[in-house]
């Protein structure tokens, strides 16, 4: 791995020197993990810098505006469910940038879910918990127990928030992220349960992919 160009681009998107450690880790298995079990279709060094840890952690400060004032409040722990997790994007980014957060990564593959207990094993991430299961399973369980979700190329967007709705608290956030222009999808998203309120488009240094977050807050 060139550790430079990581360094580099992670310091100058304000990362300290252990957040860049343990992203430094996270990526180097994820790489490792991916030659055997298949966890990403993105193989190039650089290409998984760039599309998958940078991509993750663009979205941060985005989460901090909606949730920050929360996260600031030692006496609440806000609980985030990852939904489809896979190789641990968003969530495993997420929990090395905010330990005040509780991540819940679901991930129904088992080899993928072995994958993100190895990563929060070896980062002793103690804020992220790995749900090895379905969403629909998760949301049995833990109905209404979460204060936002986040999704990276999950599924389509609504079939995205049904899913989300029931994990859900009142007034709860969805964060989802997509690689494409989306109004197509917005156009499909019942306005009498949900609120758009904002797509942000994504920049990633040196890429000219599209890149977009939208956020939605349940009615």
């Amino acid at each position: 791995m060139n550790g430079l160009t990581l360094e580099g681009s992670l310091a100058d998107l304000g990362l300290n020197i252990e957040q860049i450690k343990a992203m430094d880790y996270f990526l180097n298995e994820l790489l490792r993990w991916n030659r055997v079990h298949n966890l990403t279709a993105i193989e190039d060094t650089d290409s998984a810098i760039n599309l998958h840890l940078i991509d993750s952690i663009v979205i941060f400060p985005i989460l901090m505006r909606y949730l920050g004032s929360a996260a600031r409040d030692k006496t609440q722990k806000l609980q985030l469910a990852d939904m489809g997790s896979g190789g641990g994007l968003p969530g495993i980014p997420l929990a090395i940038l905010q330990t005040q957060w509780s991540l819940y990564l679901i991930e129904a593959s088992k080899k993928k879910a072995a994958f993100l207990q190895h990563v929060r094993g070896g980062l002793q991430l103690n804020n992220m918990s790995v749900m090895a299961m379905r969403v629909e399973q998760v949301a049995h369980k833990m109905a209404g127990e979460f204060d936002a979700v986040t999704a990276r190329a999950f599924t389509r967007l609504k079939k995205l928030l049904e899913l989300a709705r029931p994990l859900l608290k009142p007034s709860g956030l969805v964060f989802a992220m997509k690689s494409q222009r989306s109004e197509e999808e917005i156009a499909e998203v019942s306005k009498a349960e949900w609120t758009l309120l904002e797509e942000c488009a994504l920049a990633l240094p040196g890429q000219k992919v599209d890149r977009r977050l939208l956020v939605f807050q349940i009615k």
